[in-house]
């Protein structure tokens, strides 16, 4: 009698931030249509998210330790082959109107809380899994043309700078690293004008982290596939 041989299918798992609307829930969306497990942490959770057949984790502020330690003890037992930190927020500030308070709020939020968040979560990384930050061309020193958003270029710029670290540190575990731009999407974050959806943006972002390999971590792409200067 010939022995069957039972194949086990290992879904790939991956956490998002910020998956309540705009981006993060269209990579929830577009990363559930494909079979992922998926973890979805955001502060408040919305209808769109909660019609989705995934694991929502909210009430979670990823901007302070509790919030970093309540994820990291949802995902208890978990490995996991992507995170993609895309939570993010944009203030508008002019020279001769900066704000402080705004600014010193982006850095929090954009540049320091995926950082603690990602090395809070390394112990739940393995070899193959890989880390995509969500930035903005904005951020790129070369690529300024038109001044001002002080906070947010800040911001962005200071995650790309860590980033690229944690991605030669990550290098020797073999986790590969993609530092990308959405492209202009219209979020309500910029007030619903953008070029493309939010679907279009995850649809693209997807396929650079499907592209990405220890070769290429560490590099600053547009969605589109056009690597951008720093």
């Amino acid at each position: 009698m010939q022995s069957k041989v039972v194949v086990e299918v290992v879904d790939e798992v991956v956490v998002i931030t910020g998956a309540n609307r705009g981006i993060g829930l269209s990579f929830a969306r577009l990363y559930a249509k494909q079979g992922a497990t998926v973890y979805a942490a955001c502060r408040q959770t919305s209808q769109e998210l909660e019609a989705l057949n995934i694991n929502i984790l909210p009430g979670i502020d990823i901007t302070n330790s509790d919030g970093i330690e309540q994820l990291r003890q949802a995902l208890t037992g978990v490995t996991v082959d992507l995170l993609i930190n895309n939570a993010g927020i944009l203030r508008e500030e002019s020279f001769g109107q900066l704000h402080s308070e705004t600014i010193r709020e982006q850095f929090e939020t954009n540049a320091l809380a995926p950082i603690l968040l990602t090395e809070a979560l390394a112990d739940k990384l393995s070899a193959g899994s890989k880390i995509a930050f969500i930035t903005s061309r904005m951020s790129s020193i070369a690529d300024n043309s038109s001044g001002g958003y002080y906070g947010y270029r800040m911001s962005k710029a200071a995650l790309n700078v860590a980033a690229k670290s944690i991605a030669e540190e990550m290098k020797p575990r073999k986790i590969a690293v993609a530092i990308l731009h959405p492209g202009l999407v219209s979020t309500d974050m910029i007030g619903g004008y953008g070029d493309i959806t939010p679907d279009e943006a995850a649809q693209r972002l997807s396929t650079r982290i499907e592209e990405l390999t220890l070769d290429n971590s560490g590099r600053f792409w547009h969605s589109n596939g056009e690597e951008l200067p720093w």
